[in-house]
């Protein structure tokens, strides 16, 4: 079974926005190239980070641009090893190897977003065996960010890219339109298992900018 969403009112709006993004395209593989316009996937972890329970899940429907698009580059340093919590682990548990910030450091150059502002509208579905609605789920969205409360502080794309939010209170996107080609929807399929995880296949869609609205067509069933 699938989540479901039984609730016909209109979904949630939340204005975010920051001094720096980047939405990483994957066909670029040493070098971080970002896309012109927030992706699904960081726009979930956005909604995830202000407001989160295993009840339910975040489906994005739409991204509005509220700034015109503008690019900057700099170069960043980065690790070329992947810390993971099974290492993260072994040292806490007395392998003193820890990790050599100097033999793994390397610089890279980012193409990134600067000076961005968003609008995320998003449907609240409720998982299979729960009761309640999303109404429920929704209404404590919108008082945690009227409150300006989250789980942990939300980013764009990268977690130095913090971001800001607050409500949507009539907010206008900017006069863009343009196809974008194919941009990443979705990454997992939903499963907190790391092995179901390594073997599914991200899913891609035709993004099209209408009027500053990025519209997120529906996941095939059991994905996220």
């Amino acid at each position: 079974m699938t989540a479901r969403n039984l609730d016909p009112e209109p979904p949630v709006s939340v204005r975010v926005w920051g001094d720096f993004a980047c939405f990483t395209r994957p066909e670029f593989g040493v070098e971080r190239v970002s896309y012109p316009v927030m992706t699904p996937t960081a726009a979930v972890g956005v909604l995830d980070a202000i407001f989160w329970k295993p009840q339910f899940r975040w489906r994005v429907v739409a991204i509005e641009v509220l700034k015109p698009v503008r690019w900057t580059q700099l170069r960043r340093n980065e690790i070329l090893s992947r810390q993971t919590v099974k290492v993260a682990r072994s040292w806490a548990e007395g392998d003193d190897r820890g990790l050599d910030i100097a033999s793994n450091r390397t610089q890279r150059s980012t193409l990134l977003l600067t000076d961005v502002g968003y609008v995320i509208h998003a449907q609240a579905e409720v998982q299979p065996g729960i009761a309640e609605g999303p109404a429920k789920y929704r209404d404590q969205f919108r008082r945690r960010v009227n409150r300006g409360q989250c789980h942990e502080r939300p980013y764009l794309g990268c977690r130095e890219f913090v971001a800001d939010f607050g409500p949507s209170e009539g907010d206008q996107p900017v006069a863009w339109t343009e196809d974008l080609g194919l941009m990443v929807q979705s990454v997992y399929a939903g499963s907190n298992d790391p092995a179901e995880r390594a073997n599914v296949e991200p899913i891609f869609f035709s993004a099209r900018i209408a009027d500053g609205r990025l519209a997120i067509p529906p996941l095939p069933e059991g994905r996220r």
